[in-house]
């Protein structure tokens, strides 16, 4: 064997060594992160004219840079949305990676995709949707919902034919609405009004509807998508879909929802009715790195009418023109559905674990979250320390620490990470600061749930 086949079957066994052995971490470490310093220190400088090998960028990755980065899929971790990764899915994460999969195109990829979009097929059933519905898998949200409302937008002028070309859009969502409508908003250079949120955090039917009734007709003509959420990312609330999907139908406007964290319960039956009204989107996203067990990044878009927003986003240039050759319009290119082009096969993961577990145990998996989020609400109602401050709709508990400071909350969540405890941060709810506990993980115990709630005494 030549020297250089010697070294890269050598790295070949490493690397695979040390993912399998990862993955199979019960549990894996948190870990903490670094400051610059510290990793300067600790690591050097890992990129040199020679290079340092591959058998020693791995150990530097292992014994320095991985403990320095936090476990998403470690059970108490609670903050944010975490994510817990099949072993499934991130095995083939791997596969897909050592394929050289290119996905934007049906000519390059067809057998990807076509994993992809039975995965989304399953999705779009589980949202209603009808039989032609389709997308495509994007890297998160963010790009998820401004690739739909970039499709409600060109919809919106479409229909104008003209009178709203040079007419700046209108998006109305709440108050309790991701961040990322807001970016959108400015990246289309359009115009935002916010519904205000009740005291849970929940979009009503009628506020929305009150809030449209009083705006001048010169704005509510610039509507051109209403955005709902299902499941709040702060609160795990669920909005009034039903009526705010009323409310754009009746209006002819394009109904957006956002479910990135909260969609994924519709596949639970027991969780599925507060989503009614769901079926009266024109688009929806839903992020499988999120509560559907996928690794990262992987966010399913997903329109009723996937020929609008292959209208508004196909790149047309000299050398893609053979995609969009005469007798190729039955080809699905994924490039064609969101904002972007080149993509990998992020779908692929999810979609492999889909076809390992079965839908059946994705519910179970789901519902397991679900009680686990209800009995730990059982322990902060019965705790005296602590108090419980939205009822759960979905994943999420939102609590206040009787008695504590900011300071105090902060002081106590970066020692619970220092020493390995758990990774909770602090959030806000009505200016005032609180904890928040967010459960995707089927492994995160109401045992581990106590034993952070009883560090807080």
């Amino acid at each position: 064997m030549h020297e250089r086949d010697a070294a890269i079957e050598a790295l070949t066994d490493a690397i695979v060594r040390y993912s399998v052995e990862r993955v199979r971490l019960s549990p894996p470490p948190l870990d903490r992160g670094r400051t610059e310093a510290e990793l300067q220190e600790m690591a050097g400088n890992t990129i040199t004219p020679e290079g340092i090998g591959g058998l020693q960028a791995l150990q530097l990755f292992q014994d320095v840079l991985a403990p320095a980065t936090i476990s998403v899929d470690h059970s108490k971790f609670l903050s944010f949305v975490p994510a817990a990764p099949t072993e499934a899915s991130v095995l083939f994460d791997f596969v897909v990676g050592a394929s050289s999969i290119y996905a934007g195109s049906w000519m390059e990829g067809a057998g990807a995709v076509f994993a992809e979009n039975q995965a989304l097929r399953w999705l779009a059933d589980l949202a209603g949707l009808p039989g032609e519905a389709g997308g495509v898998f994007v890297s998160g949200g963010t790009i998820g919902n401004l690739s739909a409302l970039i499709a409600a937008r060109y919809h919106w002028r479409l229909l104008a034919q003209g009178r709203h070309d040079r007419v700046r859009g209108l998006i109305v969502a709440s108050t309790g609405s991701h961040s990322s409508i807001a970016s959108a908003a400015r990246a289309m250079d359009a115009d935002i009004v916010k519904v205000v949120a009740d005291e849970r955090g929940r979009m009503d039917g009628d506020a929305l509807h009150a809030l449209i009734g009083d705006l001048p007709e010169e704005d509510r003509s610039r509507i051109f998508a209403i955005v709902a959420t299902s499941g709040t990312t702060n609160a795990g609330v669920i909005d009034d879909l039903a009526g705010a999907g009323r409310i754009a139908n009746d209006l002819g406007v394009w109904y957006h929802i956002d479910g990135a964290y909260g969609g994924a319960a519709l596949c639970s039956p027991t969780a599925r009715p507060k989503f009614a009204g769901i079926e009266r989107c024109d688009s929806f996203i839903v992020d499988p790195h999120k509560w559907l067990f996928a690794p990262f990044d992987c966010c399913a878009l997903l329109y009723r009418n996937p020929s609008i927003a292959r209208a508004a986003h196909t790149q047309h240039a000299e050398y893609l023109d053979v995609l969009h050759r005469d007798g190729a319009d039955h080809e699905w290119n994924p490039s064609d559905y969101a904002h972007h082009l080149s993509r990998r096969a992020r779908g692929l993961p999810f979609w492999f674990s889909l076809a390992t577990y079965g839908t059946d145990q994705y519910a179970k998996a789901v519902d397991i979250t679900l009680q686990v989020t209800a009995g730990a609400a059982d322990l902060i109602r019965a705790a005296d320390h602590v108090e419980l401050l939205v009822e759960p709709d979905l994943s999420v508990l939102v609590f206040r620490r009787i008695g504590w400071t900011p300071q105090q909350y902060q002081a106590w969540s970066d020692n619970a990470l220092l020493v390995g405890e758990a990774f909770v941060v602090p959030t806000t709810w009505n200016g005032e600061t609180v904890l928040r506990f967010c459960f995707v993980n089927p492994l995160t115990t109401v045992d581990e749930v106590g034993e952070i709630l009883d560090s807080l005494r």
